[in-house]
């Protein structure tokens, strides 16, 4: 398959706030263009659109994943779902006997065994690290614990049922896995490349945190009981963040492989992939401190690019950072933007085989209307992504 690549740009504005701490509790940061920038880091985004799959029912859940250190637990709860008739115990027996067939670790937490002392219940064991799987990987395991369910050790002990574990553990992953990569420290084999690519979004403009002094009353005080029950800070900062991500369509083909259903063709699920991507990268927004802050915003201006050369950042337009001399950052962030992208398109880019588009609101990102074909909403914007995909997908290499 040709390389095909999706470059997804936004402009997003958000009052104060904390979206993503540092170990300090304040905002992240970063230098840049050798002046302090707000940043919110790369992990944050990828868990709130990760997360944003599930939360908007952007795709089936059995099209995605789960990643925890309590996969013994969650497979158990598959098996019994299969079998009712297994005790609990037993459940948990042959979830994790089934998980470390695959190659994966597992363990008894010292939490547990401590509490297990206490309560004297039957703790359960959990994975050394994170361990994302397909909700059809947990299937398929499950399947394969009821199998053996009479005598689990014999059955994983065969070579046959041992190397099935392993290819139900490595095979259909989901939609969030393809997406977002797979890394497993001691099983290499499991690995998964990730399609995606996130940056850390960073503000287009100088920013220095500030600190909030806060105090909260009791509400039992009498009038005779003058001061706060409680008094703290919280550091805080405001910024309009310039946002990236790059999807390499080719490689998010190659991680679903033959797809998640047996009756549809292959460019079906990475259409339905890319959409759910750029609908929840566009949309999502990190939690961090947001009952205390409220920043509830979406971008102001998205440029999303499909391209067969290479992933283009068009985060150097502010390396020179922006200043509020004509009343805020947006407008000259959608200036630069527009002066620079097809500066850059002319000098490095390949205009007969990319396509772009663009979603705005308000008058300050006019400037950005004449990049590409305007769409009026996030769905028709999803959607005609999703058609050009498709269409790309299905052109002989």
């Amino acid at each position: 398959m040709n390389r095909i690549f999706l470059d997804v740009h936004a402009l997003q504005t958000v009052p104060p706030s904390n979206l993503n701490r540092d170990d300090t509790g304040a905002p992240k940061s970063a230098v840049y263009g050798g002046m302090p920038r707000a940043r919110v880091s790369s992990q944050a985004w990828k868990r709130a659109a990760r997360t944003y799959f599930k939360d908007e029912n952007l795709l089936d859940p059995s099209e995605l994943g789960v990643r925890t250190k309590k996969v013994v637990e969650v497979l158990a709860t598959r098996i019994t779902a299969l079998d009712p008739a297994l005790a609990h115990e037993q459940a948990l027996q042959l979830a994790d006997e089934t998980i470390k067939a695959t190659g994966l670790k597992t363990e008894v937490p010292k939490r547990k065994v401590d509490a297990a002392k206490e309560n004297g219940a039957e703790p359960a064991p959990e994975a050394k690290y994170l361990v994302f799987l397909s909700a059809r990987q947990l299937d398929g395991l499950a399947r394969l614990a009821v199998d053996g369910a009479d005598d689990i050790t014999a059955f994983l002990k065969d070579k046959k049922n041992k190397d099935r574990a392993k290819e139900i553990a490595d095979s259909r992953h989901s939609v969030d896995i393809a997406l977002f990569g797979r890394m497993v420290a001691d099983a290499a084999d499991y690995n998964v490349d990730a399609a995606v690519q996130v940056a850390h979004a960073i503000s287009v403009h100088r920013v220095e945190t500030e600190s909030d002094y806060y105090t909260a009353v009791d509400d039992e005080n009498t009038d005779e009981e003058t001061g706060a029950g409680m008094i703290g800070t919280i550091d805080f900062n405001s910024a309009t963040f310039y946002r990236y991500a790059a999807l390499g369509i080719h490689q998010l083909a190659a991680n679903l492989g033959q797809g998640l259903r047996e009756d549809e063709p292959r460019t079906e699920p990475v259409r339905r992939a890319v959409e759910a991507f750029v609908h929840s990268f566009v949309a999502s927004l990190p939690t961090g401190k947001i009952n205390t802050f409220g920043h509830h915003t979406l971008p102001d201006a998205v440029v999303v690019k499909l391209r067969t050369t290479r992933p283009i950042s068009f985060v150097a337009a502010f390396e020179d950072p922006v200043r509020a001399d004509q009343g805020g950052h947006l407008r000259e962030a959608c200036d630069r933007l527009a002066a620079y992208i097809p500066d850059i398109e002319r000098a490095y880019g390949d205009s007969e085989s990319t396509l772009t588009w663009v979603l705005r609101v308000g008058p300050h990102t006019h400037e950005l209307a004449d990049l590409g074909t305007e769409s009026a909403t996030l769905h028709d914007l999803v959607a005609a992504i999703g058609q050009a995909v498709n269409e790309r997908l299905e052109k002989p290499a």
